[in-house]
């Protein structure tokens, strides 16, 4: 390390003699700092250039000229930042600095210097004369006179009025500083201290010292100072505030102390009022005794406790569920009359026999026993079936409250027990939310959508669900937040779904599931006269004398506009020939309009979807399938051809596992039962096959298309075609056998909408037909089969290329 120190023995006058003698002097640059006349000012210098700079004025006559670097515009930054070590042009930096004497200089391990200067007298720099390996440039010297007046004098005052009170507002200056601001002659060097002390901008200090004129600078700097007091008090006053905040919490925590006390000497019991309302409370709400013992127990503690506490809110918040949940409530509902409920359901939902027959069987056990506690009630169909709403004509013939609580989305196991009162924000579950809500402890409960309960890492919502639809458990439900059993045996519970298999099978076990099965056009008909037309017309403001809508019209509705299981969509688009009809009363008065037909398209525009129809004819490789759908059955098409290969089985269509798996049974029956079928030539060994399912952007799987994927390849192998009025749906074996399939009454709806005669099914669904409704059973054929071979009898049209038997 190389240290050298040079004394500073030189008077004011012999530096200022100095600097005269000449105008080249090195350059240092600093990024943030401004250096002024008579300030010592260390510095520790990183660059290169101001480290070479220093050390050639070391050499000469220990004088340096020391300015500012620019503020960098945002857009070249980027630019700049990679030739920061480079002076280029004096553009980069201030054109006003300072010519400094080195007082000291201390070289660092690391290339760095450490050095002490002061400042002599301002300078203007005019030109660049080098940049490496330092920047030496000519200056003119900017001379500090100044001529006493009455305006300088005031204006000094002034500065020094306001520098004191700077210091009254906390402003932190070192005492050498203050006293020789206050004792100081020279104005000059009054400005250059003071504005060198201050926290001003980088720009605002440069101003000061670029300034000439004397009663410029004293102005500019009562500016400065001026603004820096309004800074100071707002900060000053910032700081009493809080301070005044705190001091108001401690003392209100020091006389409730002293309150606590005082009671307590004079006997006085209870203290505020509000623990006095809740202890009322909780004694009318007539809990269960170790629910109140809770409760006052909770109460004892909030009383102790200073009122801005943050719990007393949480325990008051947990007090008011626990007051307000209904523990001995029960709607006052009379005795079930099993034709009153009867009545009630009529007038609610046309159809739906089966469900309104165990729904009436259901109430006549509750009327028996006089309170149930068998299996929950689970609405399984497609959606528009009338599931959710003849919930409410349950509650209705039961006169009791209904609550209906959507489970759809959820993931969160906190959404069905709570979530526990260390958390801030927490709040009982739904169940427990909807119990409040209606405000008795025997609702008619409904969990809509409990086969769209999701769950993830926050747990299984499902889970949480089977203590609450368990009788045998439900009567001391724990919920989280209340952490206090509350009995819901008393509740009814009922809940829908649209597809069971999502439902995890230990809460399905817990269900007793009553199937609704989608509309037939008819009862669509009698649906749209009876209930949704008169709901419509009341909601639109409308008269039955200003509207009609012809049958044919309806039944064109049905059929061309909408395709659905339910009336949801029906709905939607009489909704929307209302709306049109009440804006043309509104604006002509006309006072009536019939709805036919021709007039569809106007009102709904071109129909929506085009009923999938039979075939017209019979042909060779093309048969119809049944499907089970969310919405309700369809017809489906199977397709196969013949094609030059090597026996392989192509199939197309968007067919899941299990169809595909099918269609290859199928097809090995077919190869297996060649001789048998008269099929000319082992086709196996020079021809593949394609079997395709039309609407191939639409997912299918599932076994019962396998006879109609059989009946579809024998019929291309034999060149038989397949008659196109009839329906089959039944799964296959390798040994031909007809297998059982569900869905019966979906499927024979759907072959009944399509117009088709004959509906073939396997043998052991004829036990479903009493599950079809009438007018369809006796517009349809039903064949009802065991083996395959009876199904190619009924299915198969022998022509004059056809090779079977």
């Amino acid at each position: 390390m190389n240290n050298i120190n040079i004394e500073n023995k030189l008077t004011r006058e012999d530096l200022l003699s100095q600097v005269k003698k000449s105008k080249h002097y090195p350059l240092i640059v600093l990024d943030d700092v401004i250096a002024f006349p008579r300030i010592v000012l260390p510095l520790l210098l990183k660059k290169q250039a101001s480290v070479n700079a220093l050390e050639q004025a070391m050499h000469q006559n220990r004088l340096v000229v020391i300015t500012a670097k620019k503020p960098i515009k945002q857009e070249n930054k980027k630019q700049i930042k990679q030739k920061q070590e480079e002076l280029v042009s004096l553009d980069q930096v201030y054109d006003t600095g300072t010519i400094c004497h080195i007082s000291q200089m201390l070289r660092m391990p690391d290339s760095q210097v450490k050095t002490i200067i002061q400042g002599v007298e301002r300078v203007k720099i005019k030109d660049l004369l080098q940049t490496k390996p330092f920047p030496i440039v000519n200056t003119d010297i900017i001379p500090s006179i100044f001529k006493d007046s009455q305006i300088i004098q005031a204006l000094m005052r002034s500065v020094l009025s306001q520098f004191k009170e700077c210091l009254s507002f906390g402003k932190l200056v070192p005492l050498d500083i203050m006293v020789a601001v206050f004792n100081i002659h020279d104005p000059n060097q009054v400005v250059d201290l003071i504005a060198y002390n201050l926290d001003l901008k980088l720009e605002e200090k440069q101003e000061i010292l670029k300034t000439i004129e004397l009663k410029e600078r004293l102005e500019k700097l009562s500016k400065f100072l001026a603004k820096e007091i309004e800074l100071l008090k707002t900060g000053q006053k910032i700081k009493k505030e809080t301070s005044k905040e705190l001091g108001k919490a401690s003392k209100e925590v020091f006389l409730r102390e002293q309150l606590r006390t005082i009671e307590k000497e004079l006997g006085i019991k209870g203290g505020r009022n509000e623990i006095k309302d809740l202890k009322g409370k909780i004694k009318q709400a007539k809990m269960p005794d170790h629910v109140q013992k809770i409760a006052i127990k909770e109460l004892s503690r909030m009383e102790k406790m200073p009122s801005f506490s943050p719990e007393v809110g949480y325990i008051r918040t947990y007090l008011e569920w626990l007051i307000d949940l209904p523990w001995n409530i029960k709607t006052d509902g009379k005795p079930v009359k099993i034709k009153n409920a009867q009545k009630v359901l009529d007038e609610d939902h046309f159809g739906l026999e089966k469900p309104k027959e165990r729904i009436l069987e259901y109430l006549a056990v509750q009327k028996m026993v006089g309170k149930i506690r068998g299996p929950i009630l689970c609405f399984a169909g497609p959606p528009g079936t009338g599931k959710t709403s003849i919930g409410k004509s349950i509650a209705r013939a039961l006169n009791r409250k209904f609550y209906r609580m959507s489970l759809g989305g959820i993931h969160d196991e906190a959404e069905i027990r709570g979530h526990r009162r260390t958390y801030v924000g927490s709040l009982p579950g739904r169940i427990i939310q909807g119990i409040k809500t209606s405000g008795t402890k025997n609702p008619v409960f409904m969990l809509d959508e409990i086969d769209k309960i999701g769950k993830d890492f926050r747990g299984d919502p499902s889970s949480a669900l089977l203590e609450a639809l368990d009788p045998e458990q439900n009567f001391e439900f724990a919920d989280h937040y209340l952490e206090v059993p509350f009995d819901l045996s008393d509740v009814m519970f009922i809940t829908t779904a649209n597809i069971l298999d999502t439902i995890p099978h230990a809460l399905r076990d817990r269900m007793e599931v009553i199937r609704f099965p989608g509309y037939i056009a008819q009862e669509k008909l009698n649906i749209a006269r009876k209930y949704l037309l008169p709901k419509l017309l009341k909601e639109h403001g409308l008269k039955k004398k200003y509207f009609e809508l012809k049958n044919k019209a309806l039944k064109n509705i049905i059929q061309d506009y909408t395709r659905e299981a339910g009336v949801r969509n029906l709905e939607r688009e009489l909704a929307k020939i209302i709306r049109k009809i009440t804006r043309k009363i509104a604006e002509d008065k006309k006072k009536r309009y019939e709805i036919k037909i021709s007039d569809l398209k106007k009102y709904l525009g071109p129909p929506g979807y085009r009923l999938l129809l039979t075939e017209k004819q019979d042909e060779v490789g093309v048969s119809t399938g049944l499907a089970w759908t969310e919405a309700g059955g369809e017809i489906l098409f199977i397709e196969s051809t013949r094609m030059p290969g090597k026996g392989k089985l192509l199939l197309t269509g968007s067919l899941g596992d299990v169809m595909q798996e099918s269609a290859q049974a199928a097809f090995s029956y077919a190869k297996s039962r060649a001789k048998n079928l008269k099929i000319k030539e082992p086709f196996w060994e020079k021809e593949d096959l394609h079997v395709h399912v039309p609407s191939g952007a639409i997912p299918k799987d599932g076994p019962s298309a396998g006879i109609a994927i059989a009946s579809s390849i024998i019929s291309c192998l034999t060149r038989c075609a397949v008659r196109h009025d009839l329906a089959m749906t039944g799964e296959i074996t390798l040994r031909g056998q007809v297998m059982e399939i569900g869905g019966v009454k979906e499927k024979v709806l759907a072959a009944y909408r399509a117009g088709a005669k004959t509906v073939l099914l396997p043998k052991h669904n004829k036990k479903n037909m009493d599950d079809i409704p009438k007018e369809v059973r006796s517009s349809l054929k039903f064949i009802f089969v065991e083996h395959m071979d009876e199904v190619l009898k009924h299915v198969l049209v022998k022509g004059k290329e056809c090779t079977a038997k």
